[in-house]
């Protein structure tokens, strides 16, 4: 082996040179990954899908992390509860990864039974002197924050999810995404890092010249830019950008919508996150192809077609929330070169398909653009498992937050003894 094969996890991180990528052993290798499953996926809160995976009691969503898996339930009450997906006998599996509906949660291996609060109300020759009470289902920490469930697997979940909890709380009441739909989702499996995922959605260097359908919609102001030697007509251009800006930004908080920058994402953050409601081009009302709504039903009692796109990072997550339909997509590793995609189109939970919306409007700009971000993520995932890699310099106009994710990358490692 080389001396630089030989570096631990921590060491690759720290060698790594300030504004430059990261090693390529960091999105190859199998420790890595595995050390990155336990920090980033166990011990963090993640989004692991929306309170319309479940909009019945009894209904189940199951979701694998790693090693882990749990169980997503609405109960009779109409909560939603987070358990792990192992029955307190002999720990098999109760459900497989995937949507069902049950009465009860019953494991197949010795029908040991659960309520769905998690009590374990039926066992058969366990004998008189049997405590059930002591084994019930082991319930996972949880936060749903407008339509998003969050999740910590650790026994200590970090206690600033209370601060994207606040934040995004009020910016999403007046969409009321609770009373929402799933009207599409898709999976996609990305043949490259998790982390390399997120460094392409940390950054628009690329989107002008790969996304036609995602730039119909976004001004290219925001996709950052270098602001030196610039025209006379892209002077312009910038000044019209920042006066539209400053109109909506002030016409959106008159009616009460929240749309400042907020960022929690450098090395003291735990729970990373920004968000900001972003100006639509075009007709500014939505995310589509023509840049007007996909669905005329739209979120909650809003009136406003035009309210931009509020937007939401997390670690492992991206959300964009327009006035009628949002989209939400997280990911889950699979291994060090392989990443699933999830993602989810909300309508009003009352929007009808062919009256009030149809699929191909909705889902025609992201659906283009996950396929497109797919094929970059596995031609760099490939580049960067070259003998002749060497990590590039960033731009500081364009890619400044994918520096910035991984500065707060190697703090989190450090912060875990790494």
């Amino acid at each position: 082996m080389s001396e630089v094969q030989l570096k631990t996890h921590g060491e690759l991180i720290r060698s790594r040179q300030s504004g430059h990528g990261m090693s390529g052993e960091l999105f190859g290798r199998q420790d890595v990954f595995e050390t990155d499953v336990d920090v980033f996926f166990h011990k963090h809160w993640i989004l692991v899908g929306v309170t319309a995976d479940v909009p019945e009691p009894g209904d189940v969503s199951t979701v694998d992390i790693g090693k882990a898996s749990i169980i997503i339930v609405r109960d009779d009450d109409e909560n939603i509860r987070t358990y792990r997906n192992v029955c307190r006998h002999r720990g098999a599996r109760l459900k497989e990864a995937g949507k069902s509906t049950v009465g009860m949660l019953v494991c197949p291996y010795h029908q040991w039974t659960y309520d769905l609060d998690g009590s374990l109300r039926h066992t058969a020759h366990m004998g008189k002197n049997f405590d059930p009470t002591c084994r019930s289902l082991i319930p996972v920490h949880t936060k749903i924050i407008g339509t998003h469930i969050f999740v910590c697997l650790d026994e200590n979940a970090p206690a600033d999810i209370a601060k994207l909890e606040e934040t995004m709380t009020l910016r999403f009441a007046p969409y009321d995404l609770q009373n929402t739909k799933i009207a599409f989702e898709q999976e996609i499996i990305e043949n490259g890092n998790w982390k390399l995922v997120i460094e392409n959605n940390r950054e628009c260097y690329h989107c002008q010249g790969t996304h036609p359908e995602l730039t119909a919609s976004f001004l290219p102001e925001d996709f950052g830019f270098c602001p030196e030697n610039l025209s006379e007509e892209s002077l312009r251009e910038l000044e019209d950008y920042k006066a539209r800006n400053a109109t909506c930004q002030a016409s959106w908080e008159r009616d009460g919508f929240i749309g400042e920058t907020v960022e929690w994402l450098d090395e003291d953050a735990v729970t990373q996150f920004r968000t900001q409601q972003l100006v639509i081009a075009g007709d500014g009302e939505s995310q589509t192809i023509s840049t007007r709504v996909a669905s005329t039903k739209l979120f909650g009692n809003i009136t406003r077609r035009d309210l931009g796109d509020q937007h939401l990072w997390t670690h492992n997550s991206w959300t964009h929330v327009m006035s009628d339909h949002a989209v939400i997509s997280y990911i889950i590793p699979l291994g060090p070169d392989k990443t699933l995609v999830r993602s989810k189109w909300l309508v009003h939970a009352d929007a009808v398909e062919g009256v009030d919306y149809n699929v191909k409007d909705l889902t025609e700009v992201w659906m283009a653009t996950n396929m497109q971000d797919k094929h970059l993520v596995e031609i760099t995932h490939e580049g960067t498992q070259d003998p002749a890699y060497a990590p590039g310099v960033f731009s500081p106009f364009t890619e400044a937050y994918v520096d910035q994710f991984s500065r707060w990358y190697a703090a989190r490692l450090n912060a875990h003894g790494i």
